[in-house]
C-alpha cells in the first residue's frame, strides 16, 4: 500500500475518531497550552521591552549618541571634535556625594546621593518633570550665593526637606527648588546607591566636589545632524581617540545594562518554561498512553482486518498531532493576548518603556518549543502501538509490550531532543546555561523514572509486611501493580517540585550570602574621594577609635584596559567583564600584608623602573594572561604600558577593597588621584564616625555597605519572584498531569472498589486505602524532588553563581510536604466515583 493511500485512509480514520470528542485529551491540551503560553508570554514581554528600548533609545540615552570619560572631562581636542560633528552637545558629570541638612539640636543629618551636574543644554531629548511643575532652567534660577538643586522624593523624604529648604553639598549651601518626579535618561544611570540630585555644574564651583582625582564620570550627549550615519560617526570617534579612554554609546542601545539584564532574565525564564514543557510532556505522554490503552481492541480489530503498522501509526499520529496543534495554538493565543491585556499593569512595574503588541518571533519560538516537545513525548507511546497484534484482541498490549520503542523511533526521538536543546541555546544565547539546564532536566527525569520504577518494586516487596492492615496492603498492591500510576505521578509532580526546590535553594543561599553572611565579613563604610592632604587626618580619626577593628586604605584611580601585547584587548581576551568599562587601579610599594602573590614576583619597595603590573589571578586565567605580557591601561586620557610581573588573589566576596590591577608607585603617583578606605567598626559606632568625618572633610563620600546590601537584596527579591512564578507554572502543569493520571486510572479504581465492596470492605476503608496510595506516591515524588532540587541548587550556586552553598532545610521540608499534600488532594478529589460505584453494575459491565 502506498504512503499516499495510507495517509488518506489514516486521515479518514483519525477524523472519525475525533468525532467522539476530546475525552482523554483535555489534560494533553492543557499541558501544552500552559507550557507554550508561559514561554510565549515571557518572549512577548521581552520583545516589548526590547522594542521600547530601541524606539526610545534617544530619549533613554539623552541624545543620538553619548561619549563618556572616567575621572576627567573632555580635552579641547575632543570637545572640538564633538562640536564639529554634532548639532548640539550637552555635558554632564555624574558622581556620588553626601547631602547634609542641619538639625535644630546643632547636629546634621546626612544621606548618600547620586549627583548629576548638568549644563544649560540639558536635557537635549525628553523633559525633566518637577513638583511643583516648572521648567528645569527656572528651578535653577536662584540666588548665585545659594544656588538651587532638584532631588528625588526618596532623598527629600529621607532628609525631611521641602522646596525652599537648605541643604549642603561638599562645602557649599544649596536650596531645594523642587522635587524630581521624572528624569528622562534615568535608565542609563545603572546601579546607584543613592537617590538622584540634579545641580547645575557651574554652581558646584567652590564646593570641593570636582577636584582633580575625584571619582566621577563625564558624559557628553550629542544630537547629530540630519542624515548623519551613526556607524560612521562612531568609527571616526573611536579611531581618532582610540587611546584616550573614550567610550561610545548610541541610541540603538540606549540602556545596554537594562537590555542585557532583561535579555538574560528572559532567557533564564524561558529555560524555566522549558522545564514546565518537560513536565507537560510527561502529561502528554501519559494521556497518549492512557488513550491508546483504551483503543487496544480497536487497534487489534484493525490489525485483524489487514491494517498495517504504518496505517495504525499514522492514524493515531494524525489524530494526536491535530490535538497537539490545537493545544499549541491555544497556548500562543494566551501567551500573546495576556501580556496585551495586562500591558498597563506590567508597564507600571517596569523602569523602561515597553511597546506591547503581537510579536511573531516570540510566538514562533514558543510554537517551535511546543511542537518539538509534543513530538518527543508522543512518539514514544505511539511507537509501541506496533506491539498490538490481532491475537492480543481485548488484552492490554501496551502494558505487556517492550519497554522501549524500536531503534528508528529512538533515533528520531534523540534527534528531536538534540534539536530542541540546540534551538533553546541559540534563542537564549546562553549555551552553558542551556546545556546545564537541559542536563539537569534530563538527569531529573531519569532519576524520577528510576524512582518511580523502584517505588513500584518496593511496593510489591512490602506487601507481605502489611498483613493485618488491609488498607495499606491494598494501597501497596495498587502502586506495585501493572496499571500503577507511580511512574506518571512521580515524573510530573517530582519534576515540578524539583524545579521549585532548586529555585528556593538558590534564592535562599543568595539571600543568606548577601544579607546574613556578608555583613559579618563586610566593612561598615566605604569612604571615597579622600584627598592626599586629608588621608593622614582621616586615618588618625578612625584608627584610634577603639570601636574600629580594621581600616584598609589605598590610592584609587580608574583605568580602561585598551591593549594587551600591543593588540586590542578584546582581540586577546574577548568580551571579558574586566574589559567592558573602567576598573579600579591602585599602587603600592611594599607588598600589602593582606595580599597573596600566586605567581611571579612583587616589585621591591624602592623600585623605580619601568611600570610593572600585578593582576588578579582568577581574571588573568580567564583572560589567558601570562607573566611577561604587556598591558596598556588608559588612565585620565594617558596610556600607561606595563609588564605583568605577578598574579595575586583578589577576593570580591567580602565586599572589601579589591583591585583588579595594581602597579608600582612611580608609574601612577604623579597622576591626580584620591584615596579610598574601608572601615570595619561596631554598628553602634558607625554614626559617630560618619559625623566626625563629615564635619572634618565635607567632600568625602561615605557609602554604608549595609545600604548597598539592602539594594542588592531587593534586586534579588525581584529576580527570585520572577523565577518563582515560572517555577509555579511548572508546578501547576505537574498538578494538571496529576489530575490526568487520576482521571486515566479512575476506571481501574472503580473496578477495584467494586471488587473490595463485594468482599465486604467499607467505604471508609476504601477511602483510607486511596488516601494512603496518594500519600505514598506524593511522599516518594517529594523525596526524589528534594534530592534533585538540592543537587540542582548546589550546581548553580557552586558553578554559576560561585557562592557558598548550604541546604535550606525549611524550604526543603516544605517541598516534601507540598508534594505529599498535592498528590493527596488530587487523589481524594477523584475518590468519590469509586466510592459511589455499585458493585453489581460495575461487574456486570466488565463481563
Amino acid at each position: 500500500m502506498s504512503l499516499a493511500r495510507d495517509l488518506r485512509l489514516a486521515a479518514r480514520f483519525a477524523a472519525r475518531e475525533l468525532r467522539g470528542g476530546l475525552s482523554g485529551f483535555r489534560i494533553l491540551l492543557a499541558c501544552l497550552a500552559l507550557g507554550v503560553a508561559a514561554i510565549a508570554g515571557v518572549g512577548s514581554i521581552r520583545a516589548a521591552i526590547e522594542t521600547g528600548l530601541s524606539e526610545e533609545g534617544a530619549a533613554l540615552l539623552g541624545g543620538d549618541a553619548e561619549v563618556s570619560f572616567t575621572y576627567r572631562f573632555a580635552s579641547e581636542e575632543e570637545r572640538g571634535w564633538m562640536e564639529l560633528n554634532a548639532a548640539s552637545v550637552s555635558e554632564i558629570a555624574d558622581f556620588r556625594s553626601m547631602a547634609t541638612v542641619p538639625l535644630p539640636d546643632g547636629t546634621v543629618d546626612r544621606a548618600l546621593t547620586q549627583v548629576k551636574a548638568v549644563d544649560d543644554a540639558y536635557p537635549l531629548v525628553g523633559k525633566v518633570e518637577l513638583s511643583p511643575a516648572m521648567p528645569l532652567d527656572q528651578a535653577f534660577d536662584c540666588d548665585p550665593a545659594r544656588p538651587c538643586v532638584v532631588a528625588e522624593r526618596l532623598l527629600t523624604d529621607r532628609l525631611g526637606l521641602s522646596p525652599g529648604d537648605m541643604l549642603r553639598l561638599g562645602s557649599k549651601e544649596f536650596i531645594l527648588a523642587a522635587v524630581l518626579e521624572r528624569e528622562p535618561d534615568s535608565a542609563t544611570g545603572g546601579f546607584g546607591l543613592g537617590p538622584r540630585l540634579i545641580v547645575r555644574r557651574a554652581d558646584l564651583s567652590g564646593s570641593g566636589l570636582l577636584e582633580p582625582g575625584t571619582l566621577f564620570d563625564s558624559k557628553y550627549r550629542l544630537i547629530l545632524p540630519e542624515g548623519a550615519v551613526l556607524d560612521t560617526v562612531k568609527a571616526q570617534a573611536l579611531q581618532r581617540f582610540s587611546d584616550s579612554g573614550l567610550r561610545w554609546r548610541d541610541a540603538r542601545n540606549g540602556a545596554p545594562g537594562v537590555a542585557r539584564f532583561v535579555d538574560r532574565l528572559g532567557a533564564f525564564l524561558v529555560l524555566v518554561g522549558l522545564s514546565g514543557l518537560a513536565v507537560g510532556g510527561v502529561g502528554v505522554s501519559a494521556a497518549v498512553r492512557a488513550y491508546l490503552a483504551r483503543k487496544t481492541s480497536v487497534i487489534a480489530t484493525l490489525r485483524t482486518l489487514g491494517g498495517t503498522r504504518r496505517l495504525i501509526f499514522l492514524t493515531y499520529f494524525l489524530q494526536i498531532g491535530a490535538l497537539a496543534l490545537a493545544g499549541i495554538a491555544l497556548g500562543l493565543l494566551l501567551g500573546g493576548l495576556v501580556p496585551l491585556a495586562l500591558a498597563p499593569v506590567i508597564a507600571d512595574q517596569l523602569p523602561v518603556p515597553a511597546r506591547f503588541g503581537l510579536y511573531p518571533g516570540a510566538l514562533a519560538e514558543a510554537a517551535l518549543y511546543g511542537l518539538l516537545t509534543a513530538l518527543i513525548f508522543t512518539l514514544w507511546p505511539l511507537a509501541r502501538t506496533e506491539d498490538i497484534r490481532a491475537a492480543t484482541l481485548f488484552r492490554d498490549a501496551l502494558s505487556a509490550g517492550r519497554a522501549l520503542p524500536r531503534l528508528p523511533y529512538l533515533a528520531v526521538i534523540v534527534a528531536l531532543l538534540v534539536l530542541l536543546v540546540a534551538l533553546a541555546a541559540v534563542f537564549s544565547d546562553t549555551w552553558a546555561l542551556t546545556l546545564w539546564t537541559s542536563g539537569g532536566i534530563l538527569g531529573a527525569l531519569i532519576l524520577l523514572a528510576l524512582a518511580g520504577t523502584g517505588l513500584r518494586a518496593l511496593a510489591r516487596r512490602a506487601q507481605p509486611l502489611a498483613r493485618g492492615r488491609a488498607p495499606l496492603r491494598w494501597a501497596l498492591a495498587a502502586i506495585g501493580g501493572p496499571r500503577s500510576e507511580a511512574l506518571p505521578v512521580v515524573l510530573s509532580l517530582g519534576l515540578g517540585l524539583a524545579v521549585l526546590a532548586a529555585v528556593g535553594q538558590i534564592d535562599g543561599n543568595l539571600r543568606g550570602a548577601i544579607t546574613a553572611e556578608l555583613p559579618d565579613r563586610a566593612p561598615s563604610y566605604f569612604f571615597v574621594d579622600i584627598q592626599k592632604d586629608q588621608i593622614d587626618g582621616f586615618l588618625d580619626r578612625v584608627e584610634t577609635d577603639p570601636a574600629v577593628s580594621r581600616v584598609d586604605h589605598a590610592p584609587m584611580l580608574r583605568g580602561v584596559i585598551t591593549r594587551i601585547n600591543d593588540r586590542p584587548a578584546r582581540e586577546v581576551a574577548g568580551d571579558h567583564w574586566v574589559l567592558r568599562g573602567d576598573r579600579g587601579v591602585t599602587y603600592s610599594g611594599p607588598l600589602p600584608e593582606t595580599t597573596t602573590v600566586t605567581e611571579g614576583t612583587w616589585w621591591g619597595e624602592d623600585y623605580d623602573g619601568p611600570p610593572q603590573i600585578s593582576f588578579a589571578a582568577e581574571e588573568a586565567l580567564e583572560m589567558g594572561l601570562r607573566i611577561g605580557d604587556e598591558m596598556t591601561i588608559n588612565i585620565l586620557g594617558r596610556d600607561i604600558t606595563g609588564t605583568i610581573t605577578s598574579f595575586r588573589e583578589v577576593d570580591f566576596s567580602t565586599a572589601g577593597m579589591g583591585f583588579i590591577t595594581a602597579m608600582n608607585p612611580s608609574a601612577l603617583s604623579g597622576a591626580p588621584h584620591s584615596f579610598i578606605a574601608t572601615v570595619y567598626a561596631e554598628e553602634q559606632a558607625e554614626a559617630a564616625i560618619l559625623r566626625d568625618v563629615g564635619q572634618a572633610y565635607s567632600n568625602v563620600t561615605a557609602i554604608r555597605v549595609r545600604d548597598a546590601i539592602d539594594q542588592v537584596a531587593t534586586l534579588l527579591a525581584g529576580i527570585a519572584s520572577a523565577t518563582s512564578w515560572g517555577a509555579a507554572a511548572t508546578l501547576l502543569t505537574g498538578f494538571l498531569v496529576l489530575i490526568g493520571a487520576a482521571l486515566s486510572g479512575e476506571r481501574d479504581r472503580v473496578y477495584e472498589a467494586a471488587i473490595l465492596k463485594t468482599m465486604g470492605a467499607s467505604r471508609a476503608r476504601i477511602l483510607h486505602s486511596l488516601a494512603l496510595r496518594s500519600a505514598l506516591l506524593g511522599a516518594g515524588a517529594g523525596a526524589v524532588a528534594l534530592t534533585a532540587g538540592i543537587a540542582g541548587g548546589w550546581a548553580v550556586c557552586t558553578f554559576v553563581m560561585e557562592t557558598d552553598y548550604s541546604i535550606i532545610w525549611g524550604n526543603a521540608f516544605a517541598i516534601v510536604l507540598g508534594g505529599l499534600l498535592a498528590n493527596l488532594l488530587a487523589g481524594l478529589a477523584f475518590a468519590w466515583r469509586p466510592l459511589a460505584a455499585r458493585p453489581a453494575r460495575v461487574l456486570r459491565a466488565a463481563d
